[in-house]
């Protein structure tokens, strides 16, 4: 009785860690009052009752309606991220596509509360929080069924021959080979990590981005997205993978993409800064619409990069496990069956370089919106400053 007793306490102490800080006095005053109960079965239950009432203040109605979404999605894509048995390094993968969904559905929302606060008050800020779970679950799901196709010996013979060789000897035929390296997979991890804490942070109460901040950087981000994967649908080369832009037909819409990936966050910045405005319309100071330029010039580039990448990948897992979409994007070509394997290899395979766009894109934003704000928003001079009272000296306020 008395361990049962002491889980409770311990769970009370840890829900009583999630709740807003106004609430938390009441919790200590509730735990409190247990030892005025009488040992045995009333403090058990007292101790019960105290868990059951933090349950409930911890998860209202909609968040918890919210919470079993996203514990559903989570269930979907760790069950389309299983790997099939023929699959490398099983126990592996198996771990990291539940740990990877218990991740973002769980752990980060509820550091995030902890340590950002609640949602912003605009439907925007919690609909973003919202593409970005869905997006990130997608992504996971999709990279981890392309690994493992990706990673299968033919199982034609001759396939095995032409493809695998002396590369890779002990090839059983339609099993793995392996599968990502440590390295590898702590990179993924990372980078999941930041691009979902990244959101919760600039969707939180705390960071006070304003409703334009937030429409501005997604419009940015989302436009950007579109043109992206309109260039490179089908992994990442030297070349657009866009089958129905063959040759020069692409380069108005490379030279657009790389438009928009300096100077999205560039006017994505100089924009948010500009429709800034705070309490009753007054413009507030040049490091506030700083701020709000940097984090909108983050979000264009670091949203764009999730969304192309999570549809080019989907993309290409789809040429990969279907060889008749092979034939709808290759149109006019007709491929014999061993160079259709080959092109849903070279897919797989280029899928691979939206890693370096989910790395380096959110750099490029940060660095463009930041100089381009430092610019819109100079830090103000002596002639741009007013006294607050007459006569007293070196006490400034901004114009």
């Amino acid at each position: 009785m008395s361990k049962l007793s002491r889980a409770l306490a311990a769970a009370g102490r840890g829900a009583a860690w999630l709740l807003p800080p106004g609430r938390r006095d009441w919790v200590a005053a509730v735990w409190a009052e247990a030892h005025a109960v009488p040992a045995g079965l009333p403090r058990l239950a007292w101790r019960t009752g105290g868990v059951w009432m933090l349950a409930r203040e911890a998860l209202m109605p909609r968040r918890l309606g919210r919470t079993l979404l996203l514990v559903a999605a989570a269930a979907a894509a760790a069950w389309a991220t299983w790997p099939p048995p023929w699959a490398g390094h099983i126990a592996e993968s198996r771990f990291n596509s539940i740990a990877l969904a218990l991740l973002v559905v769980a752990v980060l929302p509820l550091l995030s509360r902890r340590l950002f606060g609640p949602a912003g008050p605009s439907r925007v800020a919690r609909s973003m929080r919202v593409l970005c779970g869905a997006t990130v679950l997608a992504l996971v799901s999709a990279f981890t069924v392309l690994d493992a196709y990706d990673q299968r010996a033919p199982r034609q013979p001759a396939y095995l021959r032409v493809f695998c060789g002396p590369n890779c000897p002990g090839a059983v035929p339609g099993q793995g080979r392996g599968g990502p390296t440590w390295q590898a997979e702590i990179v993924i991890m990372l980078l999941i990590i930041g691009y979902v804490g990244a959101t919760l942070f600039l969707t939180s109460r705390r960071a006070g981005l304003t409703r334009s901040t937030l429409i501005i950087g997604a419009g940015a981000g989302l436009l950007f997205g579109a043109v992206m994967f309109a260039v490179d649908p089908l992994g990442v080369t030297n070349q657009a993978t866009n089958p129905w832009l063959p040759g020069s037909a692409a380069d108005p819409l490379v030279a657009l993409a790389w438009i928009l990936l300096f100077g999205g966050p560039t006017a994505a910045a100089v924009l948010a800064g500009w429709r800034c405005r705070g309490p009753g319309g007054t413009r507030p100071a040049h490091m506030v619409r700083f701020g709000q330029g940097v984090a909108a010039g983050l979000l264009a580039n670091g949203l764009a990069a999730m969304v192309t990448s999570m549809l080019g990948a989907g993309a290409a897992l789809l040429i990969s496990r279907s060889p008749g979409l092979v034939h709808w994007v290759t149109p006019g070509r007709h491929l014999t069956a061993i160079a259709t394997y080959r092109y849903q290899l070279n897919t797989g395979g280029n899928a691979g370089g939206y890693l370096l766009m989910l790395m380096f894109f959110p750099v490029i934003g940060l660095v463009m919106s930041t100089l381009a704000a430092g610019i819109a928003n100079p830090a103000p001079t002596e002639t741009g400053l007013l006294p607050r009272a007459e006569g007293a000296v070196g006490d400034w306020t901004e114009e």
